[in-house]
């Protein structure tokens, strides 16, 4: 039986190890104590089209057993790594007593950049990108519900297709539907572009369906995807079609009149009405965001290619200047106009 092990498991982790062990996968939890002790009498998955799945029990692996001696029945055959972008770093090496000579390292970060941490520590080991596409809220402990559409997407290459494609076949379940690529790249760039309603969503500090009726918070999000068209083409990186709208025609799409988005964009407002994006969770705890994997990875591509993307580098100074204050609690959203008035400034 293959095992897994999901290391960092918040929202999207746990989820993810919930649904491998409701396949009876050999599934380990790694966690902080406070997600352990929610999930201690088990998990409820849901999704916004109604499916539902319960797992009585999960199993966890304590951090304590994570010594450099640890034996190797510790080894995986897939290990899932989960934890956000800004804690790669660390994660790279807490994850060592974990890894074996045949251990597939998956990494499940939004963004561009992390997994080169991983290959440079691990470069015997095979590293593949994982597309996680969905939002997951937390209604309650014990209760994780997916609240947005999109497939799970493994990259696979010449090398990993037996295993991987064994693997998707498994994994595609109704509650969390599973693909895989050779393309991966240009889907994360595709992914990225997407995610740049990230930023505004947690600037903006209301959940992401309210956001998009607001077209001024839209219009914000279609001037970050403009930029980033311009760096993706300027790379010759096709973008795939992740939603019902192709990529270059989604900026289009945002800056439509509020009544014309409606009836186009029926898709994009089916989510559930309060998902909130994991940078908005990020800055309403005071923590560091990923804004330097999201928006930052635009940047860095730019400036080799000397593009200017103004707008983007406004949002993320805006982010940088919260993070600074650390004032989470008092903390008030900032309205579309506002933002919109932020981001055509001067950086």
């Amino acid at each position: 039986m293959q095992s897994h092990i999901i290391f960092g498991a918040g929202l999207i982790g746990s989820f993810l190890g919930g649904v491998l062990t409701s396949l009876h996968f050999d599934t380990k939890l790694v966690c902080r104590p406070k997600i352990r002790q929610k999930l201690t009498k088990g998990l409820v998955l849901t999704d916004y089209l109604g499916n539902k799945i319960e797992i009585e029990s999960l199993d966890f692996l304590d951090t304590k057993d994570l010594a450099p001696h640890i034996h190797k029945e510790a080894f995986c055959d897939f290990l899932w790594v989960t934890v956000k972008c800004t804690g790669i770093d660390q994660a790279s090496k807490d994850i060592h007593p974990l890894v074996g000579p045949d251990t597939i390292i998956l990494c499940c970060q939004n963004g561009l950049g992390s997994d080169q941490v991983i290959k440079k520590r691990y470069p015997k080991n095979i590293v593949l990108r994982v597309m996680v596409p969905f939002n997951v809220a937390e209604p309650e402990s014990g209760h994780l519900h997916r609240g947005s559409e999109g497939d799970l997407c493994i990259e696979i290459t010449a090398q990993t297709s037996k295993s991987i494609n064994s693997l998707v076949r498994q994994l595609n379940t109704s509650v969390m539907t599973v693909t895989q690529s050779t393309e991966m790249q240009s889907l994360l760039w595709a992914k990225l572009q997407l995610n740049l309603g990230n930023s505004i969503n947690a600037l903006a500090d209301i959940p992401v369906k309210s956001m998009l009726e607001q077209r001024e918070y839209r219009l914000v999000i279609s001037i970050l995807m403009k930029e980033l068209l311009v760096v993706t083409k300027a790379l010759k990186i096709k973008l795939p079609k992740l939603t019902a709208i192709p990529a270059k025609y989604i900026p289009i799409v945002l800056s439509l009149p509020n009544f014309l988005f409606n009836l186009v964009a029926n898709k994009m407002l089916a989510i559930d009405p309060t998902v909130r994006t994991s940078m908005w969770w990020d800055l309403s705890q005071g923590k560091k965001t990923e804004i330097e994997y999201l928006n930052g990875a635009i940047l860095k591509a730019a400036e080799k290619l000397q593009i200017s993307c103004p707008a983007n580098k406004n949002i993320i100074n805006i982010i940088k200047e919260i993070e600074k204050t650390d004032n989470s609690k008092n903390r008030k959203g900032i309205s579309g106009k506002v933002l919109l008035q932020n981001i055509k400034s001067k950086p």
